[in-house]
């Protein structure tokens, strides 16, 4: 993964929801162009934050084999701005889990507003195609170090 926006995932129930943070600072590369003056975090990395968050919630659920890849957005709406020194507190919920797939519902709010919520899908793959198993585990032990004790 060569942009971890998870910071930190607090809570976990396998296979059904997750709740994690993302601490947004003015050092983040994205604001030096979104924007110089008024930094703003674009909602496209609000949702990868979110989405990262599923996939974790996919990986843990499916003994890190596999991962989640969004493959479908159904709604996603924003409804206030996050800036630096923001903490995002992140939430995603699986409403539905086909076969290959799980469908999310998520949340972001920050100090206690609604910041955008969401429904997307992820279709299952397999992690082995974009890194070795063991890589998954150790990075999923670095943001929620409750699972290495």
């Amino acid at each position: 993964m060569r942009f971890l926006l998870v910071d930190r995932i607090t809570e976990l129930e396998s296979g059904k929801r997750a709740r994690g943070i993302k601490n947004v600072t003015l050092s983040e590369d994205f604001f030096t162009f979104h924007f110089p003056y008024f930094p703003i975090m674009p909602g496209a990395l609000i949702t990868e934050c979110l989405v990262q968050l599923a996939d974790w919630t996919v990986r843990e659920s499916e003994n890190f084999a596999y991962v989640g890849m969004p493959c479908q957005f159904e709604t996603i709406k924003f409804h206030n701005m996050v800036r630096p020194g923001d903490r995002l507190q992140l939430d995603v919920e699986v409403v539905d889990h086909p076969p290959e797939r799980y469908v999310f519902r998520c949340e972001a709010r920050c100090d206690g507003k609604v910041v955008a919520v969401g429904r997307f899908e992820m279709r299952v793959r397999p992690v082995e195609e974009l890194m070795p198993i063991e890589e998954s585990r150790r990075l999923f032990q670095v943001i929620h170090p409750m699972e290495a004790q």
